[in-house]
Parts: C-alpha cells; structure tokens; sequence
C-alpha cells in the first residue's frame, strides 16, 4: 500500500506495475509536466522580485492581455516536455497553433495540453494560481501532430492534473485511477502524496458562481441561484455560501477539498462563443479529475467529457461538483428546453428573491 510519505515517482512506479505491458513513457511525461510545475512554482514564490508581476504588453490568441508570468510559463512548458521523445506535440492556451517538436528531439505517442497559469490575473494580488494539462494519444505515433489530432473528446484523456501555487504548491493527478494530491517539500524538490483516493462528497451547501453576470444567464441558472439565495425559507430548505476566486484551478482545489458545486455556465453575454473556459486544456482535464472524484461535469445539457471538439481553443459553458448539485442544474435545464429563443430578464434587484418586493 502507498503511504502519504510516497513521492510521485514512487506513485507511478506501482502504477505502471499494475499495467505489465506498459513502456514507461507516460511516467516519464508526467515526471516532465512535474517539473515544469516546481520550475513555475519557484518563479511565483519570488514574487515581484523576479521583476515577472505584471502586464507584458501583447496579447494571447484569446485576445487576452498576457501577463509576463504568462509567457515565462509557456515556455517553461514548452522547454521541459519537448526533449524527451514522448510527446508528437503539444498545445497552449498561449499560442494560437499546435507547438512543433524541434527536428533535433524524437517524436513520440502522447499529445499534451496545457494552460501554463491558470488565473494568471490574480498575480499582482498574491491569490492562488495554477497550471493544467491534459494528455492524449497521438493518433499517429512518431509523427508530427496537427491541428485535427488534438481534436478528441475527452473520453480520450489518459492523464490529468493541475498544480495550485499557494501557500503550498500541490500537484492533483489522476491516470484512470482516481485522484491523488502530491504536496512539493521545497527543501528537497520532490512530490509527496499527501492525500490519496480523492473522493467529492455528493451534497454540497456551497457553490461558485461569477454573479456578475446573472443579466446573461439562461433561465435554468438563474433558477438554480435564486432558490440557493433563499436559504433555508426557500425550497431547497437549506442555506448556501457562496465563493468565487476567479481561478479555476483554485476553485476546483476547493471543491476537491470540501466539496461544491462551479458554475461557468453558457450565456448570451457574447453570442459568437459557447461559454468562457476552453475545453481541450481547461474543460476536459478538469471534468476527468471531478469525475474520478465521484463528480459530475456537465455542459448544463450533456456531459463535457463526450463533446468532440472542433477547434484547438474552443470554449464552452462547463457545470461540475458534488453530484447531487449538479444534476439538479441538469435538470433544470431539460425542464427549460434548449432555450435558443430565451432572452435573459433584465436583473432589477427589487424583484430578486432578496428584494422589496417577491416576484410573482
């Protein structure tokens, strides 16, 4: 049995016993991916020291304003997973096309994925931000990979993470096997398990919700809100807390930890996109990490990890948490229909259910 002193190398190792006929390749990527994420943590540690805290002056294939964190991560990324000849290519949330392994390095059968600084606005205030990937099979092993191979649902996912830099820098995996958190000791550089067999409780009383943008909401969210909001006199009979960091990464560390439910749903605030979070390298290695978990991760109308998709940075509306929640918000949205001739009701905060007066 794995104990919490186990390092992450240790982990692989018993995984890949398991699996007699496999290489070793995929230990070896995940080792690299790792790597880049101490080599990220140390940068952030140093703060605006590191002269790194700041705008960079252009702007990502998102139309995005990149921090200068943003760049160095990317690079970091890019620099530490392309020597090693397992990779075929990989693609970011920084750059607009598929990354080329140099001709000098092999290629190899996976793919991977990556947003290099998740949340990477919170920098110049010190809040938690993080790294994710995603891995894949290349479709053809040993050849260069285009555009169309990273186009697979995420069903296809044979590994996933993220590290959240915080106080701790911890780094959460999963290769089909469930979830496990690894803490890095920085004395020693390495990754300790410290939590294994992450498992989400089905029933939350917390959720995470960007309510800002509550005008834009389709009918079955804002349902799903206003019925949280009325606490225990409501019909859910109970009362809720909400939370919102504006990091992805963190606000799945916590609900990882504790439980709850994370709403980035689809609205109609900008009607040429889907929803705000992209799904091959934010969306898809998050709903695989929930779903080891015992969660759910929805689309509000089908689940994310069975959307094939159609471009490298394509968004799209994402729902995950504790089970119970997030079916409920399903639901709420096949009673609703497909609301395409829906218009979101203009927020009048004297009808809400907290206002003067109680809609009727």
């Amino acid at each position: 049995m794995l104990t919490e002193r186990s390092t992450l190398t240790q982990f692989l190792i018993e995984e890949r016993r398991r699996h007699p006929g496999s290489s070793g390749e995929l230990n070896s990527l995940i080792l690299d991916v790792a790597l880049a994420c101490k080599a990220i943590a140390k940068r952030i540690a140093s703060g605006a020291l590191s002269d790194l805290v700041g705008k960079a002056g252009a702007v990502n294939v998102q139309g995005e304003q990149q921090q200068k964190l943003d760049i160095v991560a990317n690079e970091i990324f890019l620099q530490t997973n392309e020597w090693g000849g397992q990779l075929a290519g990989m693609a970011s949330e920084e750059m607009e096309d598929p990354y080329a392994i140099p001709q000098q390095y092999p290629l190899g059968k996976y793919l991977l994925t990556f947003d290099p600084l998740d949340g990477s606005s919170n920098i110049d205030v010190n809040v938690s931000v993080g790294s994710i990937f995603s891995i894949l099979r290349a479709p053809v092993p040993g050849k260069a990979a285009g555009t169309p191979d990273f186009l697979q649902p995420g069903t296809e996912q044979v590994a996933a993470g993220y590290a959240v830099y915080g106080p701790s820098t911890v780094l959460v995996l999963t290769v089909g096997t469930g979830v496990h958190a690894f803490t890095l000791d920085p004395a020693l550089g390495e990754f300790f398990l410290t939590r294994q067999d992450i498992h989400l409780p089905e029933a939350t009383c917390e959720y995470a919700v960007n309510t800002s943008n509550r005008r834009f909401w389709e009918p079955a969210v804002r349902r799903y809100i206003d019925e949280c909001l009325q606490g225990v006199g409501g019909p859910r009979g109970k009362d809720f807390n909400m939370r919102w960091v504006a990091s992805l990464v963190a606000e799945t560390h916590r609900i990882l930890t504790r439980g709850g439910v994370f709403m980035y749903p689809r609205d109609s605030k900008d009607p040429e996109k889907e929803g705000r979070l992209r799904l091959l390298y934010e969306v898809n290695p998050i709903s695989m990490l929930v779903e080891q978990a015992g969660g759910l991760a929805t689309t509000g109308r089908e689940r994310v990890l069975e959307v094939r998709p159609t471009d490298l940075h394509q968004r799209i509306g994402f729902i995950f948490g504790s089970r119970e929640e997030v079916e409920r918000i399903t639901r709420y949205h096949a009673e609703q229909g497909d609301g395409s001739d829906e218009q979101p009701e203009s927020f009048n905060p004297l009808y809400g259910p907290r206002g003067l007066f109680q809609a009727r």
